[in-house]
């Protein structure tokens, strides 16, 4: 017998019509979830439709829909052809670069992406200080004379972040025009949200949440869409991007203290055109939000270049048709010669960058990647271990770097020509659920000075070994199995 006891007939149809249901969810959701997603991706979400049919359908639409509302990517349409338009100086602009075929090729593939040149006579430093980082961006904003635009995923007011929110406040009090914006899940979730927004209140400043979850004002899409840039520019002349949030560096966690665990960050100071490039960015993200235009700040300054460096803004997300900056890093990594050194955070790759990164170790390409030994994100840190055994099959040099420390820069070096950095993990809520900005920065300078930072890490780092990896223990090998199914759940 089925049951030990005698069901009633209105049971009996209950019953029979939640099976009829559930087939019919299985059948039906057959022909929908594998259409224009990843086939991992796919068959991630069915295994779940199968296996839990009432659970995974109400999941899937909640979390199945990866693009931005239809009214929020038309917006988004309307927001880029309106700043194109705003931009004739960049449009015109012809980069005189004169490196590697691969590396033009490279840049044209983002300008036909994300709509923006290859720009030269830029200045880049990098700053691997966390403190260092906040000092140098709250010396630029106090200097600012005419505008602060600011874009952040997550902000804090705390006694790390207090300094570069004064000059903020004395700017917008003292005529400066300051906008910000922040993620508005990514701060919500943060300790200490209510505070950072009673502060704001008070002030000058000019600001919107980015990506706002408010249902009852009629703002609502997928939950853990969200907007992970980061960027400020200063009249135009200075900017600065990179990894790292505007909070302290244990992320106000009292169990992040305790463990003595902080984030490892880089950012960079930018001077040059490519300042107006991020500020593009920006003015996107801002008439989003506001719907006011910045046209009249996208018109390349008139002042002598502070360097000689060639870059790009690659900017990626929803918004886009196309993952911008997946397509930009498969490209340059198969274009690779003799040298990658990567840095991620989060490691998920899909399998095309997968196999990108081993088929350049398999080809005699020296490939490093630098990851936490420990990360803050129990499922994506396991779902990263889970490649570990097929990167180091193929040659791929792995350097954990020391916990309790959290390495959050995101980085990479192509041979002696190019180095990116920006705000995208290489992981697949990166390439198609979140908003990312990056940065290509070309020449042997550029390289040189990534290098320097790729050289800290390793003296902070212990490498792992096949060996070690294959004969960890059985369950911690089921444990990352089940979390790398769970990380192609988007």
């Amino acid at each position: 017998m089925l049951f030990p006891f005698q069901l009633g007939i209105e049971w009996t149809w209950l019953l029979s019509a939640w099976a009829i249901v559930e087939i019919a969810l299985r059948i039906v959701l057959l022909g929908i979830i594998p259409g224009n997603r990843r086939p991992t991706t796919a068959m991630a979400w069915l295994l779940a439709v199968f296996l839990v049919p009432s659970v995974g359908f109400v999941l899937f639409l909640l979390f199945g829909n990866f693009r931005l509302s239809r009214r929020r990517r038309e917006q988004q349409e309307q927001v880029n052809e309106r700043v194109r338009a705003g931009i004739s100086a960049l449009a015109a602009v012809v980069s005189k670069y004169s490196g590697p075929e691969w590396v033009t090729s490279a840049g044209e593939l983002n300008r036909r992406l994300g709509s923006l040149p290859m720009v030269d006579g830029n200045s880049v430093e990098l700053i691997p200080g966390y403190g260092e980082s906040l000092k140098a961006m709250a010396e630029a904003v106090r200097r600012a004379e005419n505008f602060v635009n600011a874009e952040f995923y997550i902000m804090s007011s705390d006694s790390v972040t207090d300094e570069l929110l004064t000059e903020l406040e004395n700017a917008a009090a003292r005529g400066v025009t300051v906008r910000l914006l922040f993620d508005h899940i990514g701060t919500l979730r943060i300790r200490g949200y209510r505070r950072l927004v009673r502060r704001l209140k008070r002030g000058h400043i000019q600001w919107r949440r980015m990506l706002p979850l408010l249902p009852i004002h009629g703002q609502w899409r997928r939950p853990d869409l969200r907007n992970h840039r980061k960027i400020l520019v200063i009249d135009g002349n200075v900017a600065f991007t990179g990894s790292q949030n505007l909070i302290e560096p244990s992320y106000n966690n009292p169990k992040h203290r305790r463990a003595g665990r902080k984030w490892v960050e880089l950012m960079a100071r930018l001077e040059g055109p490519i300042v107006t490039t991020l500020n593009v960015v920006f003015a996107t993200d801002w008439l989003s939000e506001t719907d006011e235009s910045l046209e009249s700040q996208l018109q390349i300054p008139a002042q002598p270049t502070p360097g000689r460096m060639t870059a790009q803004v690659v900017p990626s997300g929803p918004g886009f048709a196309t993952e911008n900056n997946l397509r930009l890093f498969n490209t340059l990594i198969y274009s690779a010669q003799h040298r990658i050194s990567i840095c991620s955070p989060y490691f998920v790759p899909d399998d095309s960058l997968l196999y990108a990164i081993t088929t350049a170790a398999q080809r005699g390409v020296e490939v490093e990647l630098f990851v936490s030994e420990k990360g803050d994100q129990f499922l994506v840190d396991h779902a990263q271990r889970s490649y570990y055994e097929a990167l180091l099959e193929a040659g791929v040099r792995i350097y954990l770097y020391r916990a309790p420390y959290v390495l959050h820069a995101k980085h990479f070096t192509i041979d002696d020509e190019v180095a990116v950095l920006g705000s995208s993990n290489m992981d697949m809520r990166s390439f198609s659920l979140n908003m990312e900005v990056s940065v290509m920065l070309l020449g042997a300078k550029a390289v040189d000075k990534m290098r320097s930072v790729e050289s800290a890490y390793r003296e902070m780092c212990r490498e792992l070994t096949l060996n070690a990896w294959t004969h960890r223990p059985m369950l911690a090998k089921y444990v990352d199995n089940v979390a790398r199914l769970t990380a192609t759940l988007q």
